[in-house]
């Protein structure tokens, strides 16, 4: 008998300390070093209580490319949440320790995967600490019971580069650019070298900071009103970003907010950036 039901995207940690204990209920450390900044991991050796950590970079990733963070196959990500003890009955919450910035990813991947128990701690680590709550020293020796994980495929929330080549002057689509301003206009550099700058044509730049206030979400009321300010009214939405980290920020974003619609392109700039014979505004 399940004794929680996840029903919001974002949950407090006054939620998680409540339910803590809950034996339905996995907590998962997704952090990931922060790209473009000199960002320092303050807690490399504390988690909050009973995590497991969620490791995009080597696990829950497609080896077979060279773009970085690429969404695995269903069956990789199904046998990487049975090693990590995750079952299909499971109630997640996924945080990361910089606040609010790679756990989000790990919402959309459940979520396309089938998995819409899930959600990300609002603030992340950084509120958890704040709020004096149960941490434990990190311990990467950590073993799990075996879990049964079924992953269904939802093709409709992520995006490829020949859709957005297809749908690039479709008036009905709008691509909301993650990365900073600067990026977004080529006036600063991309930190991997080996990629042009500039943007999608006819994108617009959400840059995903705007969404946030102190490492937390803004309120639904702030969220439709930047939201609102690109008219997009009944328009498809897709998110994209530098690697397809921040562009789930965002995604989650609209998501609270009400917005449907929408998916992200999972090569985002790694490699539309790259790509030979594609359009790019500066």
């Amino acid at each position: 008998m399940n004794t929680i039901n996840i029903t919001t995207p974002l949950v407090s940690v006054s939620w998680l300390s409540e339910h803590l204990n809950d034996p339905d209920l996995i907590i998962l450390d997704a952090t990931i070093k922060k790209v473009a900044s000199n960002h320092n991991e303050k807690y490399p050796d504390l988690s909050i209580k009973d995590s497991r950590f969620f490791d995009i970079k080597k696990v829950f990733s497609d080896k077979s490319t060279d773009i970085p963070n690429m969404l695995p196959s269903a069956e990789t990500f199904a046998k990487a949440c049975e090693q990590l003890g995750i079952s299909s009955h499971h109630k997640i919450v996924v945080y990361d320790k910089i606040g609010m910035y790679s756990s989000a990813r790990v919402w959309w991947m459940f979520k396309i995967m089938g998995h819409t128990q899930i959600a990300v701690l609002d603030g992340g680590f950084p509120a958890w600490q704040r709020a004096n709550l149960p941490v434990e020293e990190y311990s990467s020796a950590q073993k799990y019971t075996q879990g049964s994980f079924k992953a269904v495929f939802n093709p409709k929330l992520v995006t490829d580069a020949a859709t957005i080549l297809n749908k690039i002057n479709d008036e009905d689509t709008l691509v909301l650019d993650a990365r900073s301003s600067g990026r977004f206009l080529a006036q600063e550099p991309e930190p991997r070298a080996s990629l042009k700058g500039g943007h999608i044509p006819n994108s617009k730049s959400l840059h995903y900071e705007r969404v946030l206030e102190n490492g937390t979400m803004k309120s639904i009321d702030e969220l439709k009103e930047i939201l609102d300010s690109f008219n997009i009214e009944d328009k498809k939405l897709i998110f994209t970003c530098g690697s397809g980290i921040t562009a789930c920020i965002i995604m989650l974003a609209a998501e609270i907010a009400g917005y449907e619609n929408a998916s992200v392109y999972d090569g985002s700039w790694s490699e539309w950036g790259q790509l030979e014979g594609v359009p790019i505004e500066k």
